[in-house]
């Protein structure tokens, strides 16, 4: 009896170690991996079921928009690129500046599908609720009240601030990581990757449909601008005509954001960057891209990031610590 006791306890035992062991192997594998690279993992995921899904409505419909065909090579793009950072993880850990750069390149591709495909996850828009927000903040709908100030040049000068909004924030990060302060560096990068995500998610919850598209028949007046507005117009008639990803904006987000870590970290990065940024807020407007009410909600989702990101990023920190691993490289 006392044998059969003893075996059955060990059995026991073995199954509970076993047990453990597994979920310390997964958490090793988890926490192996930079946290900017997990959440890139979780979103891939669905925005892979998505792109198909989009691209399959189309060609059972007989008519496939050449967006959709571009999701789908992005798709793969992404996938290659995600074999090439675990390559890159497993075998040349010292490579750094490609471990960092390729997970924005993943943000920004998962971002484009995901915008492209929002309306199949959420048909529900809310841009009328935004519309009448709007009008209750300031008596009109401000996208069509700047029609006044319409101007060439103006238009010029607003299409180049908004075109160059992907640059502010690896320009923070490429001057904090060649003046080698790389605890602020992965703050940065991994706070703004972070405020990206948060967008999409915002995205799927409140679809809104821009204004330079609900608000078309209010608007009288047509952009005339040069080369950057030509270009900035083309640009935008490349995403799908039914978008829906203008709450919030995650232009004034990501810029405000990359802002408050430049002013924290880089008063000249500051300083350098603050006509443009400002050039950017109002062309959201101007250029009839987001309602008033997206940006306030930009703005407190770059707050919120700022203020939790990089304590996420502490905590993971010390999750690798605990399972053993090297400091974040």
């Amino acid at each position: 009896m006392y044998r059969t006791e003893s075996v059955v306890q060990r059995a026991v035992e073995g199954t509970v170690k076993a047990r453990v062991n597994f979920w310390r192997r997964v958490k090793y594998r988890i926490f192996s991996l930079r946290p900017e690279e997990f959440v890139a993992l979780l979103f891939f995921l669905p925005m892979a079921y998505f792109t198909f899904k989009a691209y399959l409505f189309f060609h059972q419909n007989g008519h496939i928009p050449n967006v959709f065909v571009g999701a789908i090579q992005r798709f793969f793009v992404v996938l290659f690129a995600i074999f090439v950072a675990w390559l890159i993880a497993r075998y040349k850990p010292n490579w750094r500046v490609f471990r960092d750069a390729l997970p924005f390149g993943f943000c920004i591709a998962i971002y484009t599908n995901l915008h492209d495909t929002v309306h199949f996850v959420n048909p529900h828009d809310i841009q009328e609720t935004l519309i009448q927000m709007d009008a209750w903040l300031f008596g009109t709908q401000p996208c069509v009240w700047t029609q006044q100030f319409i101007h060439p040049t103006l238009t010029e000068i607003f299409s180049f601030c908004y075109m160059i909004f992907f640059l502010f924030a690896p320009f923070v990060a490429a001057v904090l990581y060649f003046q080698k302060r790389y605890p602020a560096f992965r703050y940065t990068l991994f706070s703004v990757i972070f405020c990206f995500y948060l967008g999409y998610i915002l995205y799927i919850l409140f679809p809104a449909v821009p204004p330079r598209i609900i608000l078309k028949p209010f608007f009288y007046i047509d952009f005339q601008g040069a080369l950057i507005t030509d270009a900035a117009l083309k640009t935008v008639s490349i995403f799908h005509a039914d978008s829906r990803c203008a709450f919030p904006s995650l232009h004034s987000a990501v810029t405000l954001l990359s802002l408050m870590f430049a002013w924290k970290y880089s008063k000249v990065a500051f300083w350098a960057m603050l006509p443009f940024c400002v050039g950017l807020l109002l062309s959201t407007i101007y250029l009839r891209h987001h309602y008033v009410v997206d940006l306030l909600a930009g703005f407190i989702l770059a707050i919120f990031s700022f203020i939790v990101a990089p304590r996420i990023e502490d905590w993971w920190g010390r999750k690798r610590a605990k399972y053993s691993l090297a400091p974040l490289a």
